[in-house]
């Protein structure tokens, strides 16, 4: 048993006045003989036994009333007895992952759970403390006023957030309250893939699941670009996941580059030449469903004229033959823009450059150093080593000279050897440890050569001055990492924000973002939703509680019951309401006591 206001237990002394009087009432004077009134004593002596009982009836009512008064005023807690439910500590989890935009009986899932979580905050009384924590793992806390507003604001998110991390915090929030009960109550739609990580809490728990099962779902999981910067042409492929037939649309920009049907199983293909140039955005588009979220995915690329390029007697005939290979099929033509030659006769860039004869080993170092370069040619190393870097992985080379670092002029390794680098690029050059001949490297007659050369020129030789890269893949509001000197990301609507920095948090806007430096479109950021939110299977309520909840779980399918499960969990409930309906129940019966002992008017 406990007390909001125990000061008010002092007005309990008040319980002496009934006592008192009393104590007053009795008779204490000197007993006289008067002969005229003796015929009454026999009719005192009939009534004295029923006027001592009404009289200690009246005091005890009267002591009684005063003790409910003031137990009442002292605002006391008593186990299991009273009306509403004793201060809590609740932490409520929203589940506002994209999931929840599902509609299921004509109505979205996120409004039903939003409800609920405005009827749990609306049940609350002033001495509750709440707090209000969303997917993202963000946490609200305040008066439930503040907490209703805040809530009113909540929208589904773009992406799936973090549950696990959202109901850890949620527990330690609730478990840090200075209160005798402490719960944590969650809303969510259960969706199996996002609970599969959680842990459980060492609080009483309540879950909410709605009723109804989720609507069978078509989603584009998937739409990749090959390669990522066209000279002019390239490929798109998506992934559907459809359990019939559906419509599909590929768009870039606002127009339509093709339209059709595919079913289970059927990747969509595209190859095609488009007129456009630059950063363009593009999306994959299905038919719309009672899940709206997934049936669209962005995609960026970079559409440009093949790139001019020369390939000088120094690389080898093998760099000869593929890039005549790349221009016969459109993707490269004859000029002098880029240059494969090898160190010691690169006389500028941009260009692919490979080791010259050992030597002229010297001369193309000093070559190096002219064209700004931070690496030199080292040492021979001719024990076997693998290389390792998206396209050549598991391609060996034989003989390497070891590449030395010489500066600090941005540079990346796209491949290594024998765990050193073996292949680095930087503005306007390509630089391979390796001759391009079979006595150094398998490199020039395995059959990624061709695409990696096209990827070279593609990617790092034949775009614009500093514009280089490939679109940049995100989830809302993830980090990603932007082109050095990025000013701005802006929309395919035209709003745009600011960078604050090259290590940021993606927009939490589906879409393309398009990274812009000086004006000019550099780069692009994609930011698609993960692929697993399409997944709405849900997991059983039932057994999910009681894993989040050990023996102290409770699920329902109903707000009501819900709210009632939550606030159950305190051990003592306001007593104040039954004590002063019980002090007005005895003022009653003092009243009906009064009242008969009076003498009939007759």
């Amino acid at each position: 048993m406990s007390f909001l206001a125990p000061l008010w237990l002092a007005l309990g002394a008040a319980v002496a006045v009934p006592l008192l009087l009393h104590l007053l009432r009795r008779n204490v004077a000197t007993r006289v003989e008067f002969p005229a009134a003796r015929y009454l004593q026999r009719a005192e002596a009939e009534h004295s036994r029923s006027l001592r009982i009404r009289n200690l009836l009246l005091m005890m009512l009267r002591v009684l009333i005063v003790l409910a008064l003031a137990l009442a005023a002292a605002r006391p807690f008593l186990p299991g007895l009273g009306v509403g439910h004793g201060p809590t500590a609740v932490a409520v989890v929203l589940d506002n992952s994209l999931s929840t935009t599902a509609v299921v009986g004509g109505k979205q899932v996120f409004d039903r759970l939003k409800d609920a979580a405005r009827r749990l905050i609306d049940a609350a009384t002033p001495a509750d403390r709440l707090w209000l924590v969303t997917a993202d793992g963000r946490v609200r806390g305040g008066s439930r006023d503040a907490l209703l507003a805040e809530l009113a604001r909540i929208g589904p998110s773009e992406g799936a957030g973090d549950l696990t991390r959202a109901l850890a915090r949620a527990a330690t929030s609730a478990r840090d309250a200075n209160l005798p009960s402490r719960s944590v109550a969650v809303a969510t739609d259960a969706q199996r893939s996002a609970w599969s990580a959680a842990v459980p809490v060492d609080l009483p728990f309540a879950l909410f699941v709605p009723s109804g099962a989720p609507p069978q779902n078509r989603a584009v999981l998937s739409a990749v670009v090959d390669p990522p910067r066209w000279t002019p042409r390239g490929t798109i492929t998506a992934r559907v996941e459809t359990r019939d037939s559906v419509d599909f649309r590929i768009l870039l920009g606002d127009r339509t580059l093709a339209r059709g049907a595919t079913g289970r199983d059927e990747p969509i293909v595209l190859r095609a030449t488009p007129p456009e140039r630059g950063w363009t955005a593009g999306r994959v588009e299905l038919a719309p469903d009672d899940f709206p979220a997934d049936d669209a995915r962005w995609f960026a690329l970079w559409i440009g004229p093949p790139p001019a390029v020369v390939a000088d007697p120094s690389a080898g005939s093998f760099a000869a033959t593929a890039l005549s290979t790349l221009v016969a099929d459109g993707r490269a033509t004859a000029g002098n823009v880029v240059r494969i030659a090898s160190a010691d006769v690169a006389a500028n860039l941009p260009a692919l450059i490979v080791p010259p004869e050992p030597v002229r080993l010297g001369a193309a170092n000093r070559e190096l150093e002219r064209l700004g370069i931070p690496w030199r040619y080292g040492a021979v190393d001719r024990s076997p080593a693998i290389a390792h870097g998206g396209r050549l992985d598991a391609v060996s080379a034989s003989e390497r000279y070891t590449l030395v670092r010489a500066g600090v002029a941005p540079s990346d390794t796209l491949a290594t050897a024998g765990g050193e680098p073996w292949i680095v690029a930087g503005p306007g050059y390509v630089l391979v440890a390796s001759r391009l001949d079979p006595a150094a490297t398998q490199l020039p007659v395995r059959a990624p050569f061709v695409p990696w050369l096209a990827d070279m020129l593609a990617l790092r030789l034949g775009a614009p001055s500093g514009d280089v890269g490939t679109p940049i893949a995100a989830l809302p509001g993830g980090a990603v990492h932007l082109p050095a000197g990025s000013e701005s990301l802006e929309s395919t609507g035209g709003s745009r924000r600011s960078v604050t920095a090259e290590l940021m948090d993606a927009p939490e806007e589906r879409g393309v973002w398009f990274v812009l430096r000086g004006g000019r479109r550099v780069g692009a950021v994609v930011v698609n939703a993960p692929s697993e939110e399409s997944q709405l299977e849900r997991a059983n309520p039932a057994a999910l509680a009681a894993r989040l909840g050990g023996v102290r779980a409770s699920v329902a399918t109903s707000a009501g019951g819900w709210v009632a499960d939550v606030f159950a969990a305190g051990r003592t409930r306001p007593a104040a309401t039954p004590l002063l309906i019980l002090a007005l129940l005895l003022l009653a019966a003092e009243a009906l006591v009064v009242r008969a002992s009076r003498p009939n008017a007759a």
